[in-house]
């Protein structure tokens, strides 16, 4: 497959971003859901297109979303239409809280929680033992993938696996989200999570496990005073730079032992450059594909009249080869 190359008058970061986003239309999948029963009581939904029987030996990947990411995004839909024509079931597992129905505890998800994707594909192993699994991460879900192949090494479950715009150094994205044009995606996202932190008020004692607020939310105007407030006080860290210290999976990268496709782009506007690993950070299952242009999650090649989808073409050429 040709390298990346954007579509003519859609070469800048913040339009590779938005134009999938914005303008591309894929209709309702039709999906089968899930529940994931969590072993600490909580629960995920998990969304199959063309779920196998289990006898079948049809190849599972396994989807993971960006922050505040569900079956209804577009990158998600078409991804799935992808790997179907290749003959590819997938199935997105949605972090907890993400899908249609709210989580039942006050946590939610964060950037480095690897323990229910790690059940998830163990308990897909048990149950469709003659299918080889993959796995796609997108943004924070690459983050999370590539800290679980890490974390796993050989016993990973999985034959392949590709990441793409993951932010794997946190403290970096956190605050290259917070400058310039870059602040637009920082407040839309913390529109949801905002919305979803009150939502946890209305069933959950909030002020007494996070010591903040109800009345206080709407002033939190960064991801990363969202970090430190919520997601890591929630989840048993001391602070936002703890979290971002023992989340971010660049420090993972040189234990992968599943082979791995992880794309990033230059001018995505969710990170820096200094995010990139060094080869010293890479272990020799790597194969990484660094372009000028992309932005984040976007990859927009074509026209800008017939837009092709670049990334689902690299991802299909990626697990063809394990066919």
């Amino acid at each position: 497959m040709d390298s990346f190359k954007p579509a003519f008058g859609l070469k800048n970061r913040h339009i590779q971003t938005l134009y999938p986003a914005l303008y591309r239309k894929i209709k309702p999948l039709d999906l089968e859901n899930e529940i994931f029963e969590l072993d600490d009581g909580d629960f995920t939904e998990c969304s199959w297109y063309k779920k196998p029987k289990k006898d079948e030996t049809k190849p599972i990947v396994v989807l993971l979303h960006g922050l505040e990411g569900s079956y209804k995004s577009p990158y998600i839909k078409g991804i799935m239409l992808e790997l179907d024509k290749i003959g590819f079931s997938s199935v997105l597992m949605h972090f907890r809280g993400c899908g249609d129905t709210s989580n039942r505890y006050p946590r939610a998800y964060h950037s480095g929680d690897t323990k229910d994707i790690r059940d998830w594909i163990k308990y897909l192993k048990m149950t469709y033992p003659l299918s080889d699994l993959f796995a796609v991460g997108y943004s924070l879900g690459g983050n999370v993938l590539l800290k679980l192949l890490g974390e796993d090494g050989k016993d990973s479950h999985l034959k392949g696996a590709v990441s793409v715009s993951a932010p794997i150094q946190l403290d970096i994205s956190a605050n290259a989200i917070n400058k310039g044009y870059s602040k637009i995606y920082q407040k839309h996202l913390l529109k949801h999570l905002k919305q979803t932190l009150l939502n946890k008020y209305e069933n959950h004692p909030m002020k007494s496990l996070i010591n903040f607020d109800k009345k206080n939310i709407d002033s939190i105007d960064t991801i990363h005073q969202f970090d430190e407030i919520y997601t890591a006080k929630i989840h048993n860290f001391e602070n936002a730079q703890e979290y971002y210290k023992k989340s971010s999976a660049k420090q993972y990268l040189k234990y992968i032992k599943t082979p791995t496709l992880i794309i990033q782009a230059l001018d995505d506007p969710f990170m820096t450059k200094n995010i990139l690993p060094s080869k010293d950070e890479l272990s020799n299952s790597i194969t990484l594909e660094v372009y000028e242009n992309g932005g984040h999650v976007g990859f927009v090649s074509g026209t800008i009249f017939q837009p092709q989808y670049w990334l689902e073409g690299r991802f299909v050429e990626y697990f063809e080869k394990f066919k």
